[in-house]
């Protein structure tokens, strides 16, 4: 790697890994006989862009932090930690790039934010699907608290 100050080459002084494994933290020197600066390099892994396929046909980058106002939302007033949240959203995000598919059709990644709501909270799970499916009725609402009830 280059110096960013004079463009000599440098050496890596040390090597750690950064962000809970993510990432590796290199200390570098420029090996310029004047120079010598001391900078910091970050090596991550490049992830593949998820693009969600909406309804409509249009398309768009995936944003965890929508999928996270989404069950922010649907777990409000409800006895659940800001950390756990974050752990499904960030569950919910590993599956899809673990599947092989770069296009996320809508009604997968809403299903996917389903399952995970069901295993952490029913009445989130009710809210959410509300929401997503378009309940109309309380006929809506009961059918699907009862299909909730029969899985258990």
């Amino acid at each position: 790697m280059i110096c960013p100050v004079c463009g000599a080459e440098s050496r890596v002084l040390d090597s750690r890994t950064a962000e809970d494994g993510e990432s590796v933290r290199r200390r570098r020197e420029c090996t310029g006989a004047e120079c010598r600066t001391r900078f910091t390099t970050y090596e991550r892994i490049e992830q593949r862009i998820l693009v969600v396929v909406k309804k409509d046909g249009r398309r768009q980058a995936f944003d965890g932090d929508k999928i996270r106002r989404g069950v922010v939302r649907a777990c409000t007033k409800r006895p659940i930690s800001p950390e756990r949240i974050d752990r499904v959203v960030a569950d919910i995000e590993a599956e899809l790039r673990r599947n092989a598919r770069r296009l996320v059709p809508v009604d997968v990644l809403s299903e996917l934010v389903l399952d995970h709501l069901r295993e952490l909270d029913e009445v989130a799970y009710l809210r959410f699907a509300s929401v997503n499916r378009g309940f109309e009725s309380v006929g809506d609402f009961l059918h699907t608290a009862q299909e909730l009830e029969r899985r258990d």
